[in-house]
């Protein structure tokens, strides 16, 4: 084997960041020294990896290839260096990605709720969009996602974990303005110039435009909030309306006090939260558990906001 381990993580961090500086940030080393890999590494796999541009830096189709073989490299080195970790140490290890709509309101309960049973536990958490997860999943870089279901990927498991409903947001001028009463309100009623919602690539984006009626193409559709957070202060201060899930309900409102918050009529619209592993990973019971944990936090949370 010529490549070495460090030339794949520069090699896979310069086609996540797409630029060479901030890879080289990433991985704790100057430019000129990760640029010096980087050539080894494309003189040893025969061509250019990239394409270097003046302000962006994009995959080549030998690139885009390579990089598949390399994520799973890393992924299995990763996988031995937390084993051999974890028995000199006596702890084990378990690598979580959660999506960003659910991490900041999930992750703080099911933490405690986990180290309360098991001490020795070691948990990584890593935060990404559905896309990235089931990538790092299929590599073997994390051992379970917690996604809106379905997935529907070949080769993963999907445990249904609890119903997330969603609930209308906005300034209390823009609900009084509705000329739909609440116990008759749907999704479907909304004006697509009012809606707000967070940039593409959200799978809370897909699901709330498929509840609209709505579509990529609607016009007049806002999708530029980066997160829950941005989200909510902007309809707070009358921007429009946007779909909240359940499970941010609270914190939002409590973070942000001019927002206020409106149940659809029944049936309400919602999504519904699970937990994937591969089908091949070994630890049933490690899943069941975590799976456990992760329902218990997420159904007390959702149960407190609908009390």
């Amino acid at each position: 084997m010529n490549f070495t381990l460090r030339q794949l993580q520069y090699f896979r961090a310069v086609a996540e960041q797409r630029n060479f500086g901030r890879a080289a940030q990433v991985c704790h080393v100057s430019q000129p020294a990760l640029s010096v890999q980087i050539r080894a590494l494309e003189d040893i796999m025969g061509g250019p990896l990239f394409e270097r541009r003046a302000r962006d830096v994009l995959l080549t189709p030998l690139g885009r290839d390579a990089l598949e073989h390399a994520r799973r490299i890393l992924g299995a080195a990763e996988r031995l260096d937390r084993f051999a970790r974890d028995n000199s140490t006596g702890h084990r290890s378990l690598s979580v990605g959660l999506i960003p709509t659910v991490a900041p309101y999930l992750l703080p309960g099911v933490l405690a709720g986990l180290r309360s049973e098991d001490v020795s536990l070691r948990v990584q958490v890593r935060e990404a969009r559905t896309e990235r997860l089931l990538s790092m999943l299929k590599a073997g870089e994390i051992d379970a996602a917690v996604l809106a279901l379905p997935v529907g990927a070949r080769g993963l498991d999907e445990v249904p974990l609890f119903e997330d409903r969603f609930l209308l947001a906005g300034s209390e001028t823009r609900l009084n303005s509705l000329t739909v009463s609440p116990d008759a309100l749907r999704p479907i009623d909304l004006n697509a110039a009012q809606l707000m919602l967070l940039e593409d690539g959200h799978c809370l984006t897909d699901q709330a435009l498929e509840v609209c009626g709505q579509d990529r193409t609607s016009a007049h559709i806002n999708m530029g909030a980066s997160s829950l957070a941005t989200l909510s202060r902007l309809v707070a201060e009358g921007f429009g309306l946007t779909l909240i899930p359940e499970l941010a309900a609270r914190s939002e409102a409590d973070a942000v006090p001019r927002l206020k918050l409106l149940r659809f009529g029944a049936p309400e619209p919602a999504r519904q939260i699970g937990l994937v592993r591969r089908d091949s990973s070994d630890g049933a019971v490690w899943f069941d558990q975590l799976a456990q944990v992760i329902r218990q936090v997420g159904e007390n949370i959702v149960s407190e906001t609908r009390n």
